[in-house]
């Protein structure tokens, strides 16, 4: 790789020791293609078999701001320089600290649109990673300063979303391609429903704003396994490697992802088909019943009829019509397992959930019975399924039902 020119004017900060400072490139993998679709560009000081992250250099906030951009713009240039000479180039991932975006923007031209002139770089192979700091200058200014990567044609990610200057009101502003996660909070989401609902909330938010999640920091197969639940489209960690001075095959970790993909897919159409046949179990057992009890009749005599015949893991029903309207009180089971009636929720409008009015839309004569995925139940706090089942024209049945395997499951 060409050495930098300007090399005597490092940063004694630095402390390099007869090192080389060189771009090293930690490979991205698409769960689609199965293939390394980038790379993160990282900095390394090399000698010898000897290499050290640059981490603690760029992480020193005594050091001043200046000297980070020196280094970080010699790396930069190294890593276009690289990817110049391949006929079809991975993309790039770079690291742009928010201040450095603001601060730095030299004759109307950032550096780095620079060097995809310099080396005749196709702008959709790079993405503007925005890491994260905390930042207080203008978003304002900020977001026009990343139109400009944008408008030329570059990719934008946000890293360690959930956390200090990616909250969600910022990445509304800035409107990125890539929201990218740290493994920790998909390790977390495993055991705590807080983190869980966290990231949740964060694919779905993905999906609503067009963006795709990257999870960072695999290192197992649990991890990638987990990654997977989470909706992630991209994954990278040590599990596939650590930075490296050159690119590898495009299709090397094909078959691990292959595999992970097909367990994944196994396992969860197992579990949503179980769930389908149990709702619809459920359904011919209430159709029956409708049809003994002669109904209609006053709904909660009805209720309360049907509630011995019912499983023992459905932990609360209740009886709505097609405007959303609860006609009938709820009935949930106490700590003992026994039938509580609770009248409160009568006259209730659920028609503002998110689910009614889709599963409203579906369930006819030909499908009586809809479940949902699994969720944290709000009284319980327990994993539950909803099935939505049509009794009779214009009344719908709800009942939640416990899923045990709600944690393992989850996403």
């Amino acid at each position: 790789m060409k050495e930098c020119s300007s090399s005597l004017l490092l940063p004694k900060a630095l402390g390099l020791d007869g090192e080389t400072l060189a771009a090293f490139y930690q490979p991205i993998i698409a769960m689609d293609t199965r293939r390394i679709m980038g790379y993160e560009v990282l900095g390394r000081a090399v000698k010898g078999d000897s290499v050290r992250s640059l981490g603690p250099f760029f992480c020193n906030e005594e050091i001043a701001e200046e000297d980070h951009i020196v280094v970080d713009r010699l790396l930069r240039e190294q890593a276009f320089s690289k990817l110049s000479l391949l006929e079809a180039p991975p993309m790039l991932f770079i690291n742009l600290k928010p201040s450095w975006i603001y601060r730095y923007e030299e004759n109307g031209e950032l550096y780095t649109l620079s060097l995809l002139d310099k080396y005749g770089i196709d702008p959709r192979r790079i993405v503007i990673e925005i890491t994260e700091e905390s930042f207080h200058g203008s978003m304002e200014r900020l977001r026009s300063v990343v139109d400009l990567y944008r408008a030329r044609g570059c990719l934008i990610a946000i890293d360690d979303v959930g956390s200090g200057f990616s909250s969600t009101d910022r990445i509304a502003h800035i409107q990125p391609n890539l929201l990218k996660i740290d493994i920790h909070m998909i390790k977390k989401s495993a055991t705590h429903d807080g983190y869980f609902g966290v990231l949740r909330s964060f694919s779905d938010l993905a999906e609503q704003i067009g963006a795709s999640l990257l999870v960072e920091g695999v290192e197992t197969r649990e991890d990638l396994a987990r990654s997977i639940q989470a909706g992630a489209r991209y994954v990278q960690g040590f599990m596939f490697a650590r930075a490296e001075p050159e690119f590898r095959d495009p299709a090397c970790f094909s078959a691990v992802i292959e595999a992970e993909l097909e367990q994944h897919l196994v396992h969860y159409l197992g579990s949503e088909r179980y769930w389908q046949r149990q709702s619809e179990q459920l359904a011919q057992q209430l159709v029956e019943l409708v049809k003994e009890a002669e109904y209609p009749r006053e709904k909660d005599i009805w209720i309360e009829e049907l509630l011995p015949n019912l499983y023992d893991y459905c932990i609360r029903v209740y009886l709505c019509n097609e405007d959303g309207i609860q006609l009938s009180a709820n009935y949930g089971r106490d700590a003992d397992q026994l039938w509580q009636r609770e009248d409160q929720y009568r006259g209730a409008n659920w028609s503002w959930r998110p689910y009614f009015v889709p599963n409203l839309v579906q369930l006819n004569e030909n499908r009586r019975a809809i479940v949902s995925r699994a969720y944290t139940d709000l009284d319980s706090h327990a994993w539950i399924r909803t099935v939505s089942v049509l009794i009779a024209p214009g009344l719908i049945l709800f009942m939640d039902l416990k899923d045990s395997e709600g944690g393992s499951q989850r996403l």
